[in-house]
């Protein structure tokens, strides 16, 4: 495990939040293009040993940031996030770039526009300088690619960073800059925050619209704050008729995180079904739920939602989902695909239409068991998973294509209900290693969701130093 830096007395500008950096263009302190040159130098010393990246290209972000670094200079910057470096994970179509998602079985075909997120992100003025890699068609939650290289956990680089936004969780852990953009359908943005030891929002679905739409699939802002999380939400959740299942525009005040803990109704959830509680995990949880019982909350422990038979159910309906667009291909195309993910897949070519239902249903069971605890509660606090870690080498932490959704039993659930759920680092195991928090609120309560997330980096204290490049 590399050893943590010390802190420095000058922050480096690739450390710096977007609020910092948005106010040192301000005062004229630094320029984009110089925050840009440093971020792109740190990147060097990162990259050969977490391949976070795809599609990086400095060359193109250099125009960018000189565009934004002129209007700044005459007093005219493009929006709010004018100058600040940002990544967008493969899955995120951007103008004239190709959508792997990850596979080496999906055809190279250029996307003809930016999906909503990136084109929110362009309007704004931020640099989008490169793509972050991602595991087969997204449906892992690791490092691991078929067209990827393997990407690793800056924390420990024998650890996977998680999925299915991996490079983004590696990008934002090893500073990269300040903001990442992930997808999430079934804890894709979370675990690698928990793992990668960030905040980062999965939000209420249609908050922030999305092309191609799905069943719980939202994206996400990946951060080290939850200020610049808010920020990003702020620019994310603009309209965008292109995604039917949006939500209707609405003035969120993004700023608004200022939120007391003080005689809400939490619930504390420690048990779900798949993998049991790891003992460090756990202990970070209720020690996270004590912190919000000092502050004045009333924390009470609760069972979990997700039931055996709703976690299979979910398990069969994405097997048929996946194996429906893999036999679509030419046997020798998806042949490409990670073995993993096809042994997965095909045995959702033998479930029947009606199991294949019945699977898809437990969708509603889900959305119906969060509801009813909702009536009962503000906020529900968890772990984001069961594991603190695992090797970068595998597909999932128990790499079982058999078993592979036994550690999103508390992730999952959220998606399908559509209630905003954030993961926000809590604590480390006895060798420094992050382990997250996950704060869910009712459908559509995101500023408060990250209200909360804010009230506890108060209460958590400082973290510990972020990791540094390995030496040469």
């Amino acid at each position: 495990m590399h050893k943590a830096k010390q802190e420095e007395t000058v922050t480096s500008l690739h450390d710096l939040s977007a609020h910092d950096l948005i106010a040192g263009y301000k005062t004229k302190q630094f320029t984009p293009s110089e925050v840009l040159a440093d971020v792109i130098a740190h990147v060097g010393r990162w990259e050969p040993h977490i391949k976070a990246l795809y599609l990086f290209d400095p060359d193109g972000a250099r125009k960018v940031a000189k565009a934004s670094t002129d209007r700044w200079n005459n007093g005219e910057p493009a929006g709010v996030l004018d100058g600040v470096p940002v990544t967008i994970k493969d899955n995120i179509a951007t103008k004239g770039q190709p959508i792997p998602l990850g596979a080496a079985s999906v055809p190279l075909v250029a996307a003809e526009r930016d999906a909503p997120p990136a084109a929110r992100l362009r309007e704004a003025g931020a640099v989008i300088f490169a793509k972050t890699t991602m595991p087969d068609y997204g449906m892992l939650s690791s490092g691991l690619s078929s067209f990827h290289p393997l990407t690793r956990n800056p924390w420990d680089l024998s650890k996977n960073p998680g999925g299915s936004s991996a490079g983004a969780g590696a990008a934002a852990a090893a500073g990269y800059g300040p903001l990442h953009l992930g997808t999430d359908i079934g804890g894709s943005v979370r675990l690698p925050a928990t793992w990668c030891g960030l905040v980062a929002l999965k939000p209420s679905l249609g908050r922030v619209p999305i092309d191609p739409p799905y069943v719980g699939r939202v994206a996400g802002p990946m951060t080290r704050t939850v200020d610049d999380a808010a920020l990003m939400m702020s620019v994310l959740s603009k309209p965008d008729r292109r995604d039917g299942m949006s939500l209707p525009a609405h003035d969120i005040n993004w700023k608004a995180l200022d939120k007391s803990p003080r005689k809400l109704r939490l619930g504390l959830m420690l048990d779900a079904a798949g993998q049991a509680l790891e003992k460090p995990v756990r202990d970070v949880a209720i020690n996270a739920a004590k912190a919000f019982e000092a502050a004045g909350a009333v924390v009470t422990e609760i069972g979990g939602i997700l039931t055996r038979e709703m976690l299979d159910g979910i398990d069969g309906f994405f097997r048929a989902r996946m194996w429906g667009d893999l036999s679509k291909l030419p046997e020798k195309e998806r042949a490409k695909a990670l073995p993993y993910i096809l042994q997965w897949a095909e045995r959702g070519a033998k479930l029947s239409g009606v199991e294949v239902i019945n699977g898809f249903n437990q969708t509603m069971a889900i959305r119906s068991a969060a509801a009813k605890l909702f009536c009962e509660f503000d906020y529900v606090i968890s772990p984001v998973s069961p594991v603190v870690n695992f090797p970068a080498e595998f597909a999932a932490p128990l790499n079982d294509p058999d078993k592979p959704f036994e550690h999103i039993g508390y992730t999952l659930p959220w998606n399908m209900s559509e209630n905003p759920a954030v993961s926000v680092n809590a604590g480390y195991d006895k060798h420094g290693f992050p382990i997250g928090l996950q704060i869910v609120g009712r459908r559509f309560d995101d500023i408060g969701v990250l209200g909360m997330a804010k009230a506890f980096e108060g209460l958590r204290g400082a973290q510990k130093p972020w990791p540094s490049p390995p030496k040469k």
